[in-house]
């Protein structure tokens, strides 16, 4: 252990109050309008149109720097890993989202393009994501179900979905929530609104993020046992669905269930080999795509779809789509959906940024990802893309194999190109249900993050408390519900805890100016006559009441019932001097004696007089010290709170001075009407000891005062 650092220290100055130090720092009044703060936003110069160049495409200011030597090799490794990585991650995240296979490989690569250019973080690798894509799934499915495309089929004499007409309903409705999502994410980089990542607290979204793995695992278990259950929305429809799914498991189909239960074993293994050797092989074995290989072709091989009726992905068409503008008349009915889309995925994608920027030294502008996120599926989504984010596992495999920069996605969006125009069709006999133990075997991070739960509950109970209820939020309610009443609930919390704050008394430290909780510390002294309150939370509207309450109980004065009975004595005392008056008018009358003035002290012995003590009561504190040091603004009510309590004790005697108040504070209290002719910045002081020192009976004249 370190020895302490031992420094004495004498500071030898004025007792400050907030007046002294305004003349004394010559605090200036000069502020600037809103009509020069216009001109100064709008005026255009050189350095700073550069300036805004470069910060609106942040390529422009890396790329030309950009060093072969000590990047190429490990972006160009990183690029084809996560290229690789990419094709089954896209198509099984499109089956997610409730679209063909193909969309998952167009949404691998112009987001990807388009990031690079706008993006400001080096590793995260832009893609499809698990959350999103369920979450658009969700939407697709409500908009587009089966039910809205049922034809009639001659052959077999019954009603059969009209595939086509679906999937090009459901490309359609993804398309318009992709590119609204889009745009509110630009808007709101546009207006400097990537603070709002703060209102996700990190237990929130892991939280939400393991809730919404339960969804995406439950809308893969069909592709599991080869089974069709109906389409539930609304509260509680995961638990319908699997309800439903237990229903139907004797309808199970044994091929499709033996192809999962294999893959997902083999998956698991290849993935603890991959990890095991992980430090003895050069690069990382696409343990993904591997899997793809080999069960596509056993599944032609064996004639999968043919014999054991194994659902497989179909028909992917070869080439690029053209681009076409959403559907107009969809946006009405996806704007709730889009918006919590652009904050999901934006959540996402900038706490990931921020934990590699500050591992590796640079920074992530919040409000440019907010854009570059935004152009991503704006511009994607007219090429047909489905919404986008960043993936963890994809970006720690860009990271681990030693990609530098985003020429490392940009050389995975070259590799799914590859894929998409050339060798996109040999994936048609792929089993859906190895794209669906895929996403299992990759969600097991979500699930191991239940382990939380014991950690924050040692840590801290009200973050355990958020994760806990924003994930059955999540999990009753939908992902995008769920989200909507998870912040809520984490607003909530944060009002909660302003509302009960911990009120205390502050004591002396001995032969210090360091005030401390008397029941927080053994050695630390009450002073005598002067009492210290301190509330750890800020003052205003919702806990104002409170405020005062606590201040009574910790002084151990009852201000409305002092008040009162000081109130009843003076009507007493006036009705007295009525009376006495009414007595002196009758003694003149009878005795007929004109007197100017007041009447004979012999006429009024008679006559009781009631004085009212100017002493104050020895039992109450000669003076009160407010520490408003934790509090950083004051409402109206906060303002009007701490005039009542000035006002009150000081008619029973009390002195009342407020300390440590930020120079925000004192504007709120400017602006509020605090200060008048009678209450004037003499009562504020800079320090609790200045306010103390102020306060101390029969101090020196010298304004001159030493602080330990």
């Amino acid at each position: 252990m370190a020895e302490r650092r031992r420094i004495d220290y004498i500071v030898h100055r004025e007792v400050l109050d907030e007046a002294a130090v305004d003349e004394m720092a010559e605090k200036s009044d000069s502020k600037t309008s809103l009509c020069e703060k216009v001109k100064k936003s709008v005026r255009c110069s050189g350095p700073r149109l550069k300036s805004c160049l470069l910060s609106s495409f942040p390529v422009v200011s890396w790329l030309p720097r950009y060093s072969i030597r000590e990047n190429a090799l490990g972006d160009l490794i990183a690029g084809i890993s996560v290229g690789i990585m990419q094709l089954p991650q896209g198509m099984a995240y499109a089956l997610l989202a409730a679209v063909p296979p193909v969309f998952g490989l167009y949404s691998s690569f112009y987001p990807v393009l388009v990031y690079f250019i706008f993006g400001t973080s080096k590793h995260i690798s832009i893609g499809t994501y698990a959350v999103l894509s369920v979450m658009i799934g969700g939407v697709i499915e409500r908009l587009a179900p089966d039910s809205n495309f049922m034809i009639w089929d001659n052959q077999t004499n019954s009603s059969i979905v009209d595939i086509t007409a679906r999937d090009a309903e459901r490309v359609r409705v993804a398309v318009a929530v992709t590119f609204m999502s889009g745009l509110f994410q630009i808007l709101l980089g546009l207006v400097q609104f990537g603070f709002v990542v703060t209102y996700l607290s990190d237990p929130l979204v892991r939280g939400y993020t393991t809730g919404a793995a339960i969804h995406v695992i439950v809308s893969q278990l069909k592709y599991t046992f080869g089974i069709s259950p109906g389409r539930h929305s609304g509260p509680f429809a995961l638990i319908f669905t699997v309800l439903e799914l237990c229903y139907l498991l004797p309808e199970t189909n044994i091929g499709t269930l033996v192809v999962s239960i294999v893959a997902i074993i083999g998956l698991i293994l290849a993935k603890e080999l991959n990890a095991y050797f992980s430090k003895k092989l050069p690069i990382t074995i696409p343990v993904e795509l591997v899997a793809v290989i080999i069960a596509t072709v056993i599944s032609w091989q064996v004639g999968l779809k043919e014999k054991y009726e194994v659902d497989v992905v179909g028909k992917i068409p070869s080439g690029l789509q053209p681009p076409v503008l959403p559907t107009a008349s969809l946006f009405g009915q996806v704007i709730g959906d889009a918006f919590a889309l652009s904050v999901v995925g934006y959540g996402i994608a900038i706490s990931l940024g921020r934990i590699f920027a500050l591992k590796y030294g640079y920074k992530v502008d919040s409000n440019q990802e907010l854009i570059a996120l935004g152009l991503s599926n704006t511009i994607g989504g007219i090429f047909q893309c489905f919404a986008v984010s960043c993936s963890m596992s994809r970006s720690l495999v860009q990271e681990s194999t030693g990609g530098k920069t985003q020429v490392a996605g940009a050389l995975s969006a070259v590799v799914i190109l590859f894929i998409t125009l050339w060798i996109g069709t040999l994936f048609e006999d792929l089993p859906k249900a190895v794209l669906a133990a895929i996403i299992f075997v990759n969600l097991h991070g979500m699930v191991k993050q239940f382990l939380d739960i014991p950690a924050l509950w040692r840590s801290n109970k009200i973050d355990m408390l958020v994760w806990v209820a924003t994930f059955i939020f999540t999990v009753i309610f939908n992902p995008d519900l769920g989200l909507a009443a998870a912040i809520g609930f984490s607003m909530l919390t944060v009002i909660f805890r302003t509302q009960l704050p911990k009120y205390s008394l502050l004591g002396q430290v001995p032969d210090t100016d360091v005030y401390k909780p008397l029941e927080d510390y053994n050695q630390v002294k009450q002073l005598p006559g002067i009492l210290i309150f301190r509330s750890s939370a800020t003052l205003y509207f919702a806990n104002a009441e409170m405020y005062q309450d606590a201040l009574g109980k910790k002084c151990g004065i009852d201000i409305t019932k002092i008040l009162s009975a000081k109130k009843k004595l003076e009507a007493k005392r006036k009705r007295h001097e009525k009376k006495n008056a009414r007595k002196a008018e009758k003694a003149l009358k009878k005795n007929r004696v004109e007197v100017e003035g007041e009447p004979d002290m012999e006429q009024q012995r008679d006559i009781a007089i009631i004085e009212v003590d100017a002493e104050p009561d020895p039992s109450l504190p000669r003076a009160i010290v407010l520490d408003l040091s934790p509090v950083n603004f004051l409402d109206t009510v906060g303002v009007k709170t701490i005039r009542s309590i000035q006002r009150d004790y000081g008619e029973i005697g009390v002195e009342v001075v407020l300390a440590g108040c930020q120079s925000g504070v004192v504007d709120n209290l400017q602006t509020g009407g605090f200060f008048n002719d009678k209450v004037t910045k003499s009562c504020l002081f800079t320090t609790v000891h200045d306010a103390v020192l102020h306060c101390q009976p029969g101090r020196t004249q010298n304004p001159k005062e030493t602080y330990f």
